[in-house]
This record gives C-alpha cells, sequence and structure tokens, in this order.
C-alpha cells in the first residue's frame, strides 16, 4: 500500500465522525428549535413563575402591585425571545444530552460506558437542583435585600415644604428582571455541576483527592472571584454562592478520594496496583 492509500484510508474515518458529528449537531438544533416554538406558545405562564419570587418579596413588603414595566416599545417581544430560548433549552436538554451520548458511546470499551453513563445523567439533575435552589431559595432573600433600598415619600406644603421626603419605589423593567432571575438560575445550575466534573476527571485520573485539597486556599480565591463575577453585587447572594460552591468543592474531594479507593481496590484484586513511591517513603518515615 502506497503512502498516498494509507493518508486516504485514514481520512475516510475521520469524514465518517464528522458527518456523524453534523447530523447529532442538526438534530439536538432541531430539538432546541422545537422546545423554543413551544415555549413561545406559553411563555407568559412561564414568565408569571419566574415572577413569583419578586412577588412575594414585595407582598412581605406591602406592596401587593408587583407588575413590572416595558421601557422600550419591542422589549415584550424580546422577553419572549428570552423565555423561550430557556425554555427551549431545558426542553430539549434530554434530547441533546442523548445525542451527545449516541456519538461518544461508540468509541467507548463496555466497562467505560458503564462509567461515563452515571454522570450524564447526575449532570442534568445536578443543573436542576442548583436552578431549584436558586429559585427557591437565593432569588427570594436577594430581592428581599434590593427592594429594602426602597422608601415611602412624603408631600408637604408650605413652610414645612423643606422636609419633604423624595419617594423611591421600585418600577423594574421586565427585561431587566429576566435577565437578573435567568442570571441566578443558569450561574446556581453550573456551579452544582462541580461535583460531576470534578469526579469524572478523578475517576479519569486528571485529578486526585490530595492534589485537590493541596490546592484548597487558590481554590477558595477562585470561588470567591468566582461568585462576584457570577451574581450581582450584593453581599447576600455572593455569600451564598461561595458558601454553596465551597461545600461542594469539599463535596468533590470526597467523592474523587472514594473513586480512587475503588480503583485501588479494583487494580489490588487483579493483581496490578502498584505502590507509589511517596507513600512508601512516608510509611518508611512512619
Amino acid at each position: 500500500m502506497t503512502p498516498l492509500d494509507e493518508i486516504e484510508d485514514s481520512s475516510a474515518p475521520l469524514i465518517e465522525h464528522l458527518a456523524e458529528l453534523r447530523s447529532r449537531l442538526i438534530r439536538s438544533l432541531l430539538a432546541f428549535v422545537a422546545g423554543m416554538v413551544v415555549c413561545f406558545t406559553v411563555w407568559n405562564p412561564i414568565f408569571d413563575f419566574l415572577t413569583r419570587p419578586l412577588c412575594a418579596a414585595m407582598a412581605t413588603r406591602g406592596q401587593e402591585d408587583c407588575g413590572l414595566i416595558l421601557i422600550a416599545l419591542q422589549e415584550g417581544f424580546f422577553v419572549a425571545v428570552s423565555i423561550s430560548m430557556l425554555g427551549g433549552l431545558v426542553l430539549a436538554f434530554p434530547v441533546i444530552s442523548y445525542q451527545m451520548w449516541r456519538f461518544v458511546a461508540p468509541g467507548l470499551y463496555k466497562s467505560e460506558k458503564g462509567a461515563f453513563l452515571p454522570f450524564m445523567i447526575a449532570s442534568p439533575f445536578m443543573f436542576f437542583l442548583g436552578a431549584s435552589f436558586a429559585y427557591y431559595v437565593v432569588t427570594p432573600l436577594a430581592f428581599d435585600f434590593f427592594l429594602g433600598f426602597q422608601q415611602p415619600g412624603s408631600l408637604v406644603e408650605g413652610p414645612d415644604a423643606e422636609t419633604a421626603v423624595a419617594g423611591i419605589a421600585f418600577q423594574g423593567s421586565a427585561q431587566a428582571y429576566l435577565a437578573l432571575t435567568i442570571k441566578f438560575i443558569v450561574a446556581f445550575g453550573l456551579c452544582f455541576q462541580l461535583p460531576v466534573l470534578l469526579t469524572l476527571m478523578g475517576k479519569a485520573g486528571l485529578v486526585s483527592a490530595k492534589g485537590l485539597g493541596s490546592v484548597r486556599k487558590y481554590a477558595v480565591v477562585a470561588i470567591l472571584l468566582l461568585a462576584a463575577v457570577a451574581t450581582p453585587p450584593d453581599v447576600v447572594s455572593q455569600v451564598i454562592l461561595f458558601t454553596v460552591v465551597y461545600g461542594l468543592y469539599e463535596v468533590s474531594i470526597l467523592l474523587v478520594a472514594r473513586v480512587e479507593k475503588k480503583r485501588e481496590a479494583r487494580l489490588r484484586a487483579e493483581g496490578l496496583w502498584v505502590e507509589d513511591e511517596d507513600e512508601d517513603d512516608e510509611e518508611a518515615v512512619k
């Protein structure tokens, strides 16, 4: 076989993989568009659901009217589109995950499939858990904090007019409120992926529990920066995000350690385990 024939034979599988990837991406995109269309038809109930934390926070302050306003003429349309995109992604996520799995699965061994599939299931579960935590816990506290900067105004006529107080009342933009709420939900949903990601990396041998523990102080700094960037500039949401993500980091260390113990036990049973020289030196010192 000539070198040219070898190049052509090696390029053929690559073209097949690219064609397979294109078909999987097209199916995922179609599912996303279909989910968007469905959500666009019912965007009003979804918007009502997303405004419940705001209405509840305002009701506790005696403000019954929690209506939002449209500042720009086209703002209502973009609110509907934003809700449709978020809802379309949620509805299409199972299809997208399935297409990813079908693309990756043929290249995995049977044992690798069994190891990878639980993470495919845990990932959406953890995202929805983080999104629910943001919706039911974080947003009520954050919105109550923001609404605390309102003040009632007073109208005084005559010589006492100088003592009049300017009122500060919340008249929120629908698009700005929606963007803030989605930012909370997506930020916490993605942060809850940390245990899944680090455990998967630990199973692949890319990280270790000892290594994650040794860089804990750097992880704290990184989490602080993440909390400052991913959430609005209020102390409540930043402290909550930092506490949650740092807790997930510690949980990830425990999960990686558990994965390492299982791998060590399996390799010992097969007679393939090789003692680490550093561990031998530490045991000799002890």
